[in-house]
């Protein structure tokens, strides 16, 4: 989003200027201290050109290679259950992949597979994954579909599902949309920050979405007959895929057109692609399979996390103050974010309910209940896992 322009007119660069910049220590990289006697006009030359502090995305090509691994395990999971790689009874996946069961039991992030949900008790009966029928005719426990060794016979609590959600996929395409966006927008922002710094922003911004997901459909008191107005979002829905931390990268793309406004290649037209192409984003979120609080939640963690490790060029005293007043305020800021929703995650104390913030995700149709209740309906099998 907004990283195609070129300036290829400029004269090659003198890699030997870096030298003292890469005897920096990684905490100084990290925060962009690592500047030594590098010149600052060839570090805007460098901006200008898309040079960054490494040539290669090496963790972006590892998380690629990773999650097409994972993509081809759940087809080969949903072959053995429904004697085909993709989905196509008792519904079809628009998506193009394997059936709601089998992605939760890959790992999806699926409240009640985490948490004991108020509405949708261990008792309940689910689609097992080999189920072919509408209304299905297979039923599994909730235990049994979570998978990974069950409950130990207490309450579940599978934590790890903030996390797995990011390598799965709903289907061939959501993993082809996400490649795309990864190798380009988020291969781009790994160059210019350093693997280390990426590498943190990207799964702070991909846990964060799922938490505030989480939070958002976990603590808003719909089970008491819709008393607060109902919750913001489907709880019954599993949802996956790398879509939240892409857009934590995407975020950073903005700090990085703020910060560097003069050095931009006309900048406003560049802040209005990015708006168009932002917006296009968001309004993905309200088709079938796609969570738009994840994508908020790493929008917003990845401006955080990003505000702090991305590279800065401050040609001022007073453009590093502003900068490091940025950074002495995210860094709070994002921690707090965390500690409280993970905290809120394992309690029961009650969130003062926004009765509008459902219709952020959710277009209200009969068949999802005009965004009431979970979303989940034990009679029939629907998709409606988010990505």
């Amino acid at each position: 989003m907004g990283r195609s322009d070129s300036y290829q007119d400029l004269e090659p660069l003198d890699e030997n200027s870096k030298l003292a910049a890469d005897r920096a220590s990684p905490f100084q990289k990290a925060l962009g201290m690592d500047t030594g006697k590098y010149p600052m006009d060839q570090r805007i030359e460098d901006k200008k050109r898309g040079i960054g502090r490494q040539k290669h995305p090496l963790v972006v090509w590892a998380l690629t290679i990773i999650m097409i691994g994972v993509f081809i395990n759940e087809l080969v999971v949903n072959t053995r259950a429904q004697g085909t790689p993709v989905s196509f009874k008792p519904v079809v996946n628009p998506m193009l992949g394997p059936s709601e069961s089998a992605l939760i039991n890959l790992g999806a992030r699926f409240p009640p597979c985490m948490k004991v949900v108020q509405g949708l008790p261990l008792t309940t009966q689910i689609a097992c994954l080999n189920d072919t029928a509408n209304p299905p005719d297979r039923l599994c426990s909730i235990e049994d579909v979570c998978g990974f060794g069950g409950f130990h016979g207490g309450e579940p609590n599978q934590w790890f599902r903030f996390i797995t959600p990011i390598f799965l996929h709903a289907g061939f395409i959501h993993i082809i949309l996400n490649m795309l966006a990864q190798l380009t927008i988020s291969a781009q922002i790994e160059r210019e920050m350093g693997s280390a710094g990426f590498f943190i922003t990207y799964f702070a911004a991909g846990i964060f979405g799922y938490v505030l997901s989480y939070f958002i459909l976990m603590h808003t008191d719909v089970w008491r007959s819709n008393v607060l107005g109902g919750n913001f979002s489907l709880v019954g829905a599993p949802s996956i895929g790398a879509s939240g931390a892409i857009f934590g990268t995407v975020a950073v793309t903005w700090v990085d057109l703020f910060a560097h406004w003069k050095y931009q290649y006309r900048p406003g037209r560049k802040l209005a692609i990015m708006t168009v192409e932002l917006l296009f984003g968001i309004a993905l979120g309200y088709i079938p399979y796609v969570d738009n609080f994840a994508h908020l939640g790493g929008l917003c963690m990845g401006l955080l996390v990003g505000t702090t490790l991305y590279p800065v060029i401050s040609p001022t005293k007073r453009h590093k103050l502003v900068m490091w007043a940025f950074r002495l305020a995210a860094i709070p800021l994002a921690t707090v974010l965390f500690v409280v929703l993970i905290r809120n995650f394992y309690t029961s104390d009650p969130y003062a309910a926004c009765s509008g913030c459902r219709y952020l995700s959710c277009i209200p149709t009969a068949s999802n209940n005009y965004c009431q209740g979970t979303g989940f309906n034990t009679n029939t099998t629907t998709g409606g896992s988010s990505i």
